[in-house]
Order: structure tokens, then sequence, then C-alpha cells
């Protein structure tokens, strides 16, 4: 596999959990955000789309999208912004996934050089799409979110959901055993269960 970027949007205000900057909760001694970072310990660049806690153990960069509380597809795009032209891959997670591993990664960046589709997402047990868990081309991604904010005016407000139906996505089963990589914590009861798993 050759080199690949990630971006990980760290923006949301989690309004379920009184609204804690959530990706700096810990699960197993970590930050959530620290965790996501962990698993793509081998992307360069790794890029936070949102507020970075001063204490983070790792380099990345950092940006916002204009204005903040743009979204998903916003923070998305700010995030593109600093991958490199020549970057083949983009891994494109949300922040909150403390259960990510590498394994997890590669499983879908191998998915998303082979496939002749333009990314990988991981399909839950339900067959919903987990969309901000995925590996993508990094130019198709770029394009798709050049068309939606053509479509739209503007990309303030626009939904992952919109933005994937611009996109020929690979899904993925997780097979093994143990927590799905793609669990998120909205709730401090998730956050509870998340602790049991890493635990």
């Amino acid at each position: 596999m050759g080199g690949y970027a990630a971006v990980v949007l760290a923006g949301g205000a989690a309004r379920r959990m009184g609204g804690a900057d959530k990706p700096t909760l810990p699960v197993g001694g970590q930050s959530m955000l620290t965790r996501v970072l962990a698993a793509v310990h081998d992307a360069d660049p790794r890029i936070v789309v949102g507020p970075v806690p001063p204490d983070l153990p790792v380099p990345v960069h950092s940006t916002r999208e204009q204005p903040p509380g743009g979204g998903p597809v916003a923070a998305t795009s700010a995030g593109l912004a600093l991958v490199p032209d020549d970057v083949t891959f983009t891994a494109l997670l949300a922040a909150d996934l403390p259960l990510l591993t590498g394994e997890a990664i590669d499983v879908l960046r191998l998915t998303a050089e082979s496939a002749p589709m333009q990314g990988a997402v991981y399909r839950d047990a339900e067959g919903r799409r987990q969309m901000l868990c995925g590996v993508w081309r990094t130019q198709a991604l770029r394009d798709a979110v050049r068309r939606l904010g053509e479509e739209r005016g503007h990309l303030h407000g626009a939904s992952v959901r919109e933005l994937m139906d611009h996109l020929r996505v690979a899904e993925v089963s997780w097979r093994r055993p143990g927590p799905p990589p793609w669990f998120d914590c909205d709730t401090d009861d998730d956050l509870r269960t998340a602790e049991e798993w890493a635990r």
C-alpha cells in the first residue's frame, strides 16, 4: 500500500453529552482523538479539523472550516485543503471512534485500492454505512465536495449523506470478534460501553 493522509473531524458539538468537547473525553486513559490518531499513525499528513488540545501527544496539522460550525462536509473541505495533491488516498474519520484500530484502517485501505470504487466504508449489522469511518481516493472526494458545493451554492450545513450521493463506495463488513471499529460515542452510556471494551 502506498502512503495516505488522514482527515479527522473533531468540531461537532456534543449536544447529547451536555456540550462536552467530545474528542477530548478519555477512553482507556487516552482521549478519543488521541486513539483515532493512533489508528492512523502511518498517515502523512494527519489533519484535525476542529480544536486541538495543547497537550495532544502527537504532531498534527490543524484547521477549521469557515465559519466554524459548518458541519461535516464543510469540515471535510477544510481538511482536504491541507492534503497534498500527490496523496492518492485519504482516510476520513470522526474523532469519536475510540475503538478504531490500525487493522481496521488497513482493511479499508486495501478495499479502496482494489475495488473499482471511489472509496470504502464500514457497513454495520443493520446495513447502515458508517460514512465517517472510511478511506477515499483523494481526488474523487475533492470532486464530490466541489460538486455538492456547486449544487447547493455553499457547504455550510451540508450532510455527509448528501456528499455520499456523489461517490461510488464499497461497503465493508467487520466479521472479527470484539467491538466494531466504527463504534462512536454520542452519549454517556456509549462512553461507558467503550471504556469497558477498551479494558
